[in-house]
């Protein structure tokens, strides 16, 4: 017996568990209801409930995305290697680096800082691994290149006013510190004012060049977006709202600055409650009513 969407009424795979066409997730042979059971609302398949057995490798096996926070762990754990045997050298007689204490404590410094960092991407790359394969995803879509490009250029200018205005207060800041010493301090002017204008380019060319290139960067991304209650793979870049006291503020349908959701999520770290906005292209024919109402529910 063919399978249809719930939603759109497209024709699936049996094993889909979302429709390609409008994105919504699909009930699996388990969620089947029977006679006499209430008929569900469309699209609103109940979320992450699949039989132990099921191989979600091969299931929506068109997503041709790589998993990017693979590649810092392999990285961390490199670094973490490296420290190791640095620190192991540093204790080793006859090594060139015996008794260079300092190296043993940075390089223990640095493994355990890499071991961290290993800790915390492996992490994500598991959480990333069920939305590529389809098992924590509500709704899949593609951005054709109009839609890349629109996302990308609010992306940029929008962070590029945000470090126009951290790079205006920071120059301020430089220059009455460092104007303060060039004026009451007698010696050591001339290398002073040196100092303050290296600062000032240097911080000036990382504010400035940073959003551009992320703007190349995510020109080159692959345009898929796999959106999941708690966590979203957006033209290449994981974001997630899944930690301890962190979760969706606020979920809409915008038209503006181009047809989508806007997803504004929250979290704590040490400088307390912070928050991101996503901005994500949606098809005009996706049902987004139901996707945000997905997200919206506990």
């Amino acid at each position: 017996m063919a399978k249809y969407c719930t939603n759109c009424g497209t024709q699936l795979a049996d094993n889909a568990l979302f429709c390609l066409n409008c994105g919504i997730k699909q009930a699996t042979k388990t969620e089947v209801k029977t006679e006499g059971e209430p008929q569900k609302e469309p699209g609103n398949a109940p979320f992450n409930q699949y039989p132990e057995d099921i191989d979600f490798r091969k299931i929506n096996h068109r997503l041709k995305v790589k998993n990017s926070q693979r590649k810092p762990v392999t990285i961390s754990l490199l670094i973490a290697l490296i420290s190791v045997v640095l620190v192991i050298m540093s204790f080793t007689e006859g090594s060139p680096l015996h008794g260079i204490y300092a190296i043993t404590l940075v390089g223990i410094f640095v493994a355990i800082a890499a071991l961290i960092t290993a800790v915390v991407f492996r992490s994500r790359a598991k959480k990333l691994d069920t939305l590529i394969s389809g098992e924590n995803v509500i709704a899949s879509w593609s951005l054709s290149e109009e839609q890349k490009t629109a996302y990308v250029n609010t992306l940029f200018r929008t962070e590029q006013a945000k470090n126009k205005a951290i790079l205006i207060i920071t120059v301020v800041l430089i220059v009455l510190i460092f104007g303060a010493f060039i004026v009451f301090i007698e010696e050591g002017k001339a290398a002073m004012l040196v100092v303050m204008l290296v600062l000032i380019v240097i911080i000036s060319a990382f504010a400035l060049g940073m959003p551009r290139y992320y703007r190349s960067k995510n020109l080159r991304g692959d345009g898929v977006v796999l959106l999941g209650k708690k966590f979203a793979y957006i033209n290449g870049f994981f974001h997630n709202w899944d930690f301890p006291l962190s979760g969706i503020q606020k979920v809409k349908m915008i038209d503006q600055p181009f047809h989508g959701l806007f997803i504004q999520y929250y979290y704590y770290d040490r400088t307390l409650k912070n928050t991101e906005e996503l901005n994500i292209p949606a098809p005009a024919e996706l049902d987004l009513k139901n996707i945000v109402a997905l997200l919206k529910s506990k």
